[in-house]
């Protein structure tokens, strides 16, 4: 490569240890008075023609050689200062962690309540469009998973349907020196779901209690009274969810009876729209969900305490009132109080934006939110 007049010297180099454009960058010290100037021209090149970053270091340092060798009888030449800035520019490239928290990514992983998937997602991806230095990454697969994981030490946020058990929150204690932290970010209505073809419309918790609970008599539509004609067989299919849920749990605890297991032979799910989807295939089926899985193939039915009383809607509206009989919190727990950008992104969630996620994906905010 020629020079032209004081020009010391161009490289091409690729920055894709700094996952940037690979451009060519030509040095040229211009003198203006008695100031040198650095003059980068940027322009894209392609990548057969770049060099590596240790490549773009080592004609950097033959550069600054070349530089310091011209030094005159004074003793300092005006390269020096050249020598120096290259230097700098070196160590970014070559050492772009150097830079400090700017350039940091930080990892939040985050796991737990099949329930609140879509909600951590649509977190997640709104949190990482104003953060793009923080990942946050989500798993499902229930909440004892994430709760189990949260007593690991695996994850730094379990989500959960359900609190914590006095046993797992010894136990997390215990594997992490430090008592776990709950907040409840927001409360969902439990559905319970039909086939739109079942005429039926609402259904008691004594009921259900009949249906899913051990040794329970209710076995076929006709015995609450309902023609279920598109149903041949008029057995009543139980859909459920697996024991890991949180959902199970609390369903287990607010309907089945606290005492009680659940009837054998239910169809267990392992996620929440995995239930509705079973549910709109099947005429014959019942299952419980989380109201925001609801969908036009399904049905929602009205829950009262007892048979005859007057039955509830699952709204949010009824959920946040309190009036909808099987609603429940929704938790985040962390080991110990949360800090640094955990708790950043926690703080977030339980702003007015992250509110507005919640009450968008159709659960109720814990506090009332700005639209």
């Amino acid at each position: 490569m020629q020079r032209g007049p004081g020009q010391v010297g161009s490289t091409v180099f690729t920055a894709a240890a700094r996952n940037q454009p690979i451009r060519e960058m030509e040095l040229a010290p211009i003198r203006q008075g008695s100031n040198d100037l650095l003059r980068w021209n940027s322009s894209p090149i392609s990548e057969a023609n770049s060099l590596s970053a240790k490549g773009f270091a080592f004609t950097l340092r033959s550069i600054v050689s070349r530089s310091i060798s011209k030094k005159g009888a004074c003793g300092m030449s005006r390269y020096e200062t050249l020598a120096k800035m290259l230097a700098v520019t070196a160590s970014l490239i070559v050492c772009p962690s150097c830079s400090r928290e700017s350039q940091q990514h930080m990892t939040i992983r985050v796991s737990g309540s099949d329930t609140m998937v879509d909600l951590a997602l649509a977190w997640e991806e709104n949190y990482s469009q104003r953060h793009p230095n923080v990942k946050v990454e989500v798993s499902g697969g229930g909440s004892g998973v994430g709760i189990a994981e949260l007593i690991d030490g695996r994850v730094d946020i379990a989500n959960t349907s359900r609190k914590m058990k006095g046993k797992e929150i010894a136990l997390a204690k215990q594997n992490n020196n430090v008592e776990p932290v709950e907040l409840v970010v927001g409360q969902d209505a439990l559905a319970v779901y039909v086939h739109p073809s079942n005429p039926l419309e609402a259904i008691s918790i004594e009921e259900l209690a009949e249906i899913y609970g051990d040794g329970g008599k209710i076995e076929k539509w006709s015995q609450i009274d309902i023609d279920h004609q598109a149903c041949e067989s008029d057995e009543i299919v139980r859909v459920s969810r697996m024991n890991s849920s949180g959902t199970y749990f609390y369903f287990r605890e607010a309907v089945v009876g606290k005492r009680r297991d659940f009837k054998l032979g239910s169809i267990a799910r392992s996620g929440s729209k995995d239930v509705v989807d079973l549910v709109a295939s099947t005429p014959c089926a019942i299952g419980y969900s989380g109201m925001a899985y609801a969908t036009p193939d399904v049905k929602m039915l009205k829950i009262s305490q007892k048979k005859g009383q007057d039955a509830v809607e699952p709204t949010k509206e009824n959920a946040g009132s309190g009036e909808y009989p099987i609603a429940r919190p929704l938790f985040l727990y962390t080991n110990g109080p949360s800090q640094g950008f955990v708790k950043d992104y926690i703080d977030w969630i339980l702003s007015d934006e992250g509110q507005r996620i919640v009450d968008h994906v159709g659960y109720v905010p814990v506090t009332a939110v700005q639209q």
